[in-house]
């Protein structure tokens, strides 16, 4: 590597200074000789015994200089060639700007040098007090958004570095870069997007509570009135409004889990959680299900969860057992691995702990699968339980899967 234009002046200092050191000791040796009536070959030979001592000292100075300054040439290069440097005077003119900048701002590097820097500041962008604890040998850091050519807008995340003189005092500003103008855009998509399905979500919880918790069951309970035993018997309506009834009760247990997993939209929105019975609270969830005789529920603990968003998860997993299964008597069982271990069991395909972590990605599906899917299931089912704060896994058996939840 080469050296900067500094760092060879500073070398051609250094050196200097080690030759008049040279030639004055020189002096002194020779003056010595001659004052004391001494041979001045004498002196010489003093001279010439003590040169190879000085050019080593010599070389290793100007190596360990050379060293230093190359050293923080590196240094500056590493971070000219990887961020965006723009140098300014106290008064906030631009005194330069690398390449990494101008690309940024979309501006060329005449067009910059000596403009002020409000012409990329945003107006009321920065209060009066910003420049002036610079000024004052503050670093700042921090995102901005500013304004390049064409009125392009971008973002970086910049370090205001304060450069002071030998006496203190703040002569030139150096501020180092990134751009960062993708991700702030993804930020606000992202942040858009959260309010589209904030405001959905309010639309959801009110419009399924009403159909769901008002009109349907009023309307159930109203042509039950108007029907006697007799008009149910000839009509021969028993089994369909036993499973309209049936369905009814599930989908309102689906929908307490919508209207709790919906409110996790809000900001700073607190899981309610109640001391319950685990599987007491799972086989009401499951009691009008068309699968509860597949499913075996063992002698679990008492714990406090969120009742419908805990069973909403639990039956994610139990369908998916049952569903990814190709044996002739499809089962899940439910039991606990110990006190603070839930365990939900198949003997279906079998899923590894690698798929699972693929599986739970959001709308993740497996190329030759068949069945159809959002690819949400997991993906919504792993949020619950971390919501609550426990841990889930998977483990591949002989035949089946063991989904392991563990407890706080």
């Amino acid at each position: 590597m080469t050296l900067s234009l500094t760092s060879k002046a500073s070398l051609a200092i250094a050196v200097a200074i080690m030759m008049g050191f040279f030639a004055y000791q020189t002096a002194l040796v020779i003056g010595y000789a001659e004052v004391t009536d001494s041979s001045p070959l004498i002196g010489w030979l003093a001279v010439v015994s003590f040169m190879p001592f000085f050019f080593y000292v010599l070389v290793e100075f100007v190596r360990k200089v050379r060293y230093k300054f190359q050293s923080i040439d590196d240094t500056l290069s590493a971070i000219n060639q990887s961020n965006a440097l723009v140098e300014f005077d106290v008064r906030g003119n631009i005194i330069s700007c690398n390449d990494i900048f101008c690309e940024i701002s979309g501006y060329t590097m005449p067009e910059l040098i000596g403009k002020h820097r409000k012409l990329l500041t945003p107006e009321n962008a920065e209060n009066n007090d910003f420049w002036a604890s610079i000024l004052r040998g503050n670093s700042r850091s921090g995102e901005f958004r500013r304004i390049g050519k064409f009125n392009r807008e971008f973002w970086i995340y910049g370090n205001y570095n304060p450069i002071k003189n030998p006496y203190g005092e703040v002569y030139r500003i150096l501020k180092i870069a990134s751009d960062i103008t993708d991700k702030k855009h993804i930020e606000f998509e992202v942040n858009k997007k959260n309010g589209y399905l904030e405001h959905a979500a309010k639309i959801l919880r009110h419009d399924m509570h009403s159909g769901i918790n008002t009109y349907i069951p009023r309307g159930l309970s109203s042509l039950k009135r108007r029907l006697t035993e007799e008009d149910i018997t000839n009509l021969k309506i028993s089994a369909p409004l036993k499973m309209i009834q049936e369905g009814l009760t599930h989908t309102q247990k689906v929908y307490k889990g919508v209207k709790e997993f919906t409110n996790l939209v809000k900001n700073d929105t607190q899981l309610e959680k109640a001391n319950v019975n685990l599987r007491d609270i799972l086989l009401s969830y499951l009691s009008s299900t068309s699968y509860i005789k597949q499913v075996e529920i063992k002698e679990l603990i008492e714990y406090e969860v969120n009742e419908a968003l805990f069973c909403t998860a639990v039956d994610n997993l139990i369908r998916n057992g049952l569903k990814y299964n190709d044996s002739h008597t499809k089962m899940v069982t439910i039991y606990m691995e110990n006190e603070r271990t839930l365990i939900i069991e198949d003997n279906g395909r079998g899923m590894s702990q690698e798929d699972f972590d693929e599986y739970s990605k959001p709308y993740t599906r497996k190329k030759d699968q068949q069945e159809k899917g959002t690819g949400l299931g997991l993906n919504i089912c792993v949020a619950i339980v971390e919501e609550h704060g426990f841990n889930i896994t998977a483990e591949r058996l002989e035949q089946g899967t063991k989904i392991r939840i563990k407890l706080l």
